[in-house]
């Protein structure tokens, strides 16, 4: 089986790990997490990662926030005269777009884990820069395209390749957007509340494609899909 999750945004592990429990997420089963793993809530989703990194049947998308994450990597660095000549405005940008989208946890919980076990802190950075912008899996019958955001200037002609990152990671799509026909896209990235109230903490499922983002950043909690037959897994029910 493959399951879904996109959105943890500090989520507590404790309480992601009893919702596998719940959907009966076993070592047989892959798990594939469509970014936002970190910033705005706890412990800014460092706690996630580690575990992460440590389970073969495990994997993620990049999202935007773990992209604005890698952007302000100068941060990590050792304070020398030279690296202090490059901090220029660029990085000052970069610094402040994260910072107003939720970094405070992160980075606090990053700077904390580089002064305890350096090792495990750049193994974490090494492993987001190596996550994909997407991933196309097969179920049975079915084919699934998995981005963190949709597909920003959707076009039919358009090849996966030719995709901006800031197409895929940033994106907002509009409820009668139509992505392809032949394989349906899931992402996160835009609360399904976002699109009314009756989406609210539910999942949004058009014809092309599957919404699984409910809320986690504002304090709610995420789901998991089960993409073999869409069940969906809703914590706290």
């Amino acid at each position: 089986m493959i399951y879904v999750s996109s959105d943890l945004h500090g989520y507590p592990l404790p309480a992601f790990l009893r919702l596998l429990e719940k959907a009966r997420f076993s070592d047989a089963d892959d798990l594939i997490i469509l970014g936002d793993v970190i910033d705005r809530n706890g412990d800014g989703g460092i706690a996630m990662l580690r575990w992460m990194l440590q389970q073969i049947n495990v994997r993620m998308i990049l999202g935007n926030h773990e992209a604005m994450l890698l952007s302000c990597r100068f941060l990590f660095d050792a304070i020398t005269d030279e690296n202090l000549a490059k901090f220029d405005q660029e990085k000052m940008r970069l610094l402040s777009t994260w910072m107003m989208n939720g970094a405070e946890p992160t980075l606090k919980a990053m700077r904390e884990l580089f002064r305890e076990d350096e090792d495990t802190a750049w193994e974490i950075m090494e492993y987001l820069s190596e996550a994909p912008l997407y991933e196309v899996v097969d179920v049975p019958g079915r084919k699934y395209l998995l981005v963190h955001a949709g597909l920003g200037n959707f076009s039919w002609e358009k090849r996966l390749s030719e995709y901006t990152p800031d197409e895929l990671l940033w994106t907002r799509p509009d409820i009668n957007e139509r992505y392809f026909q032949k394989a349906i896209t899931v992402f996160g990235h835009t609360p399904t509340e976002y699109y009314g109230a009756d989406y609210a903490g539910r999942m949004l499922k058009t014809l092309t494609w599957i919404d699984i983002d409910t809320g986690a950043a504002s304090g709610k909690s995420p789901m998991l899909l089960r993409l073999d037959d869409e069940m969906p897994f809703y914590a706290g029910e």
